[in-house]
């Protein structure tokens, strides 16, 4: 491990550190319920009432994405442990880490207390720097970066942080990302759900690639069948699906 994986890794550790002092003692309200057909049992919903009880990974995986009276309460009581959780791999969406963010969004915690709003913030953003220097992080960095967008409504800020890391190892999460998402990115869709500022974000996103992805890429001597796709994104309508170099995708 070099010297700025050590310095990520720190930085990461002491916001997983922060999130379990700064939300210790947080429980879901009293009169807080749920369907018991749907989510669980009254005890399991009794342990979300308790402050700092360790849940099982099953009742976690079912806290987060269920909709609660007071979404924010509950964030609040599994936030320790879900970060922990999220940076170890341990969470397993159905369908995308973009779910997860959706959860963190809609317990609105950019408007919570200045220090929790902080802590929240410094959780994110050092998994973000530390996922994208990491050379096998436990989710993969297109995944990572979707929960991000989703939690704070915007793309921009963490692209500008992935446009800094200009190391091998984030060209090749870079290169992971493109093959992951050219398909949708090709067919003028987000890769991912989103439930706010979808085209706005899918058009930062093209963007970005444009001006930065085929330049790194083609440094890093990219399959050109990739940088080709990159190249694709420049273009739009007929001058894209009727371009020699179009992949044959349908949709």
């Amino acid at each position: 491990m070099n010297l700025d994986q050590k310095s990520a890794r720190f930085r990461l550790d002491a916001a997983l550190n922060h999130m379990a002092i700064t939300f210790r003692g947080m429980t879901a309200r009293p009169d807080e319920n749920n369907c018991p057909c749907h989510w669980g049992s009254a005890e399991e919903l009794g342990q979300l009432k308790v402050p700092d009880v360790e849940l099982d990974l099953d009742l976690l995986r079912r806290t987060w994405p269920s909709d609660w009276n007071d979404h924010a309460s509950v964030l609040r009581r599994i936030l320790p442990q879900l970060s922990r959780a999220l940076v170890s791999g341990l969470v397993e969406p159905l369908f995308g880490m973009d779910e997860v963010g959706r959860s963190f969004a809609r317990g609105d915690w950019q408007h919570w207390p200045t220090e929790q709003a902080a802590t929240v913030r410094e959780f994110l953003n050092a998994w973000w720097t530390h996922t994208l220097i990491d050379p096998d992080p436990s989710v993969p960095a297109h995944e990572v970066l979707a929960l991000c967008t989703e939690a704070s409504a915007a793309i921009s800020p963490w692209l500008r942080v992935w446009e800094a890391q200009t190391g091998t190892v984030a060209d090749h999460h870079l290169a992971e990302a493109v093959a992951h998402w050219e398909y949708d990115l090709l067919g003028d869709q987000l890769p991912w759900e989103s439930w706010e500022n979808k085209e706005e974000t899918r058009t930062a996103l093209t963007a970005w690639l444009i001006r930065h992805a085929y330049a790194r890429l083609h440094a890093r001597n990219a399959p050109v069948e990739l940088l080709h796709r990159i190249w694709l994104l420049g273009l739009a309508g007929p001058a894209r699906w009727e371009d020699p170099h179009w992949p044959g995708h349908r949709y």
